[in-house]
C-alpha cells in the first residue's frame, strides 16, 4: 500500500493540473518577490558598508537573488508540465518528471537555508559593525586623507540619522583623538600636555562630536569636559541624559538590520510553505497520471502517492544490510572467535578458507 495515497478520477486529476499551473505562476511571482527582497536587504547593507568590517554579510542577500532566480525557471517549467497533463500531454514529460520533483525537492531545501540565514547573520553581523565602526571613529579626524576623507561625514550622518553615538556609547570618544591635527595649536602647552598625557601620544579629551547631540535636549549642547560638573552651571553629567545620544551605533544599527532580516526571513518562509505545497501536488499528478498510463484508460481513475510502499520497504532493507554488516565487520576483525553453530574455528581457517567437510561415521 502506498504512503498517503489518494484516489483520483479523470476530473480531479484535470482539476489538480489546472490548480498546478495557476500556483505554478504564483510561485514565478514569489520568485520575483525573493529577488527584489535580496536587492533590497543588499542595498541596505551598501549603504552603510563604510561602517562595516567584511563583505560576509552579503552572502544572504546575494543567496536570495540566486534562489529566487532558479525558483522562477524551475515554475516556469512546472507550469508547462502542468498545463500538458491538463492537455493530455504528460507523456512528453514523463521521463523527465520524476529529476525535476527531485531538483525541486532540493531547490526548497535552499529557501527553507536562507529564511534560517536570515535569522543567524546577527552575530557576524555585529563582530562586522564592531570592527567597521572602531575604523570609523580612528579615522574620523582624517579629513584631509584620500579614501577615509568621507568617514566624517558619514559617522556624523550616522549619529543623527539613527540618535547614536560613537560604538558602544558616547564615551567611546574619549579613547579615540577624533580632532585632526591641523586644527591643534601645538605651541600650546594645554595641547602638549594632553599629548603627553598617553603613551600613543594623542589629543584625547572627554568631549564628542557635534552630531552625537540630542535634538530634543532643553538646553545647548554641552560637548566638552562632559564629566567635569564644576565646569558647566548646574549640571550633572549622570543625569544630564538628554544632552546628548546614550546609545552605541553598533546596537543601533543591528536591532535595524535584524527587524529587516526577521521580516525578510518570515517572507521567506511563507515562500517555503507555499513551494512545498507545490511540490506535493506536483508529485500526487505524478504518480497519479503515471498509474493512468499503466492501465491504457484515460478516462479511468488512478492512485497518486508521496511515496510508494517498495520505496519505504527497500529503505528499510537496505538499512537493516547496512546494520547487520557493520555487526559482521566487528566479529571478523576479532580473531578466534567461534561459530556457535559449528564444531570448527572460524579463525583457524580465514574466510577465504573452506573448511573440510564433516562427514558422520557410522556408529
Amino acid at each position: 500500500m502506498a504512503v498517503l495515497g489518494v484516489r483520483f478520477t479523470r476530473n480531479r486529476r484535470d482539476k489538480l493540473a489546472q490548480a498546478l499551473w495557476i500556483l505554478n505562476w504564483v510561485s514565478v511571482l514569489s520568485g520575483l518577490v525573493l529577488i527584489s527582497l535580496g536587492v533590497y536587504l543588499s542595498l541596505e547593507m551598501r549603504k552603510r558598508r563604510e561602517v562595516m568590517a567584511s563583505e560576509g554579510s552579503t552572502s544572504v542577500p546575494n543567496m536570495l537573488v540566486a534562489v529566487g532566480a532558479i525558483a522562477c525557471g524551475i515554475n516556469l517549467l512546472g507550469g508547462k508540465i502542468c498545463h500538458d497533463c491538463w492537455d493530455n500531454k504528460f507523456s512528453r514529460w514523463r521521463l523527465l518528471m520524476l529529476p525535476y520533483i527531485i531538483c525541486t525537492f532540493f531547490f526548497t531545501f535552499c529557501i527553507l537555508v536562507g529564511a534560517l540565514m536570515c535569522y543567524s547573520m546577527r552575530g557576524a553581523l555585529e563582530e562586522s559593525l564592531y570592527l567597521g565602526l572602531q575604523r570609523a571613529m580612528r579615522f574620523y579626524k582624517d579629513t584631509d586623507t584620500p579614501g577615509r576623507c568621507f568617514l566624517k561625514k558619514t559617522m556624523d550622518e550616522l549619529h543623527i540619522e539613527f540618535r547614536c553615538c560613537g560604538n558602544n556609547g558616547f564615551r567611546d570618544w574619549f579613547e579615540t583623538q577624533w580632532i585632526s591635527s591641523r586644527y591643534l595649536d601645538m605651541n600650546s602647552k594645554e595641547v602638549q600636555d594632553r599629548l603627553k598625557s598617553n603613551v600613543d601620544g594623542k589629543y584625547l579629551l572627554d568631549g564628542i562630536p557635534f552630531s552625537c547631540c540630542n535634538l530634543n535636549s532643553p538646553r545647548p549642547c554641552i560637548q566638552f569636559q562632559l564629566t567635569n560638573n564644576s565646569a558647566h552651571y548646574n549640571y550633572d553629567y549622570l543625569t544630564e541624559e538628554l544632552n546628548h545620544w546614550t546609545t552605541g551605533c553598533r546596537q543601533a544599527l543591528l536591532d535595524h538590520y535584524t527587524q529587516i532580516m526577521q521580516s525578510i526571513g518570515l517572507s521567506v518562509l511563507i515562500i517555503w510553505l507555499f513551494e512545498i505545497s507545490v511540490l506535493i501536488g506536483v508529485r500526487y499528478l505524478q504518480t497519479a497520471m503515471e498509474n493512468v498510463q499503466l492501465q491504457g484508460d484515460p478516462d479511468s481513475e488512478s492512485e497518486g502517492w508521496l511515496l510508494q510502499n517498495d520505496f519505504v520497504e527497500k529503505a528499510k532493507t537496505n538499512f537493516n544490510i547496512i546494520k547487520n554488516l557493520h555487526k559482521v565487520d566487528q566479529i571478523s576483525t576479532i580473531s578466534g572467535v567461534e561459530d556457535p553453530n559449528m564444531d570448527i574455528n572460524i579463525a583457524e581457517y580465514g574466510p577465504n578458507n573452506i573448511p573440510p567437510k564433516i562427514i558422520p561415521t557410522a556408529s
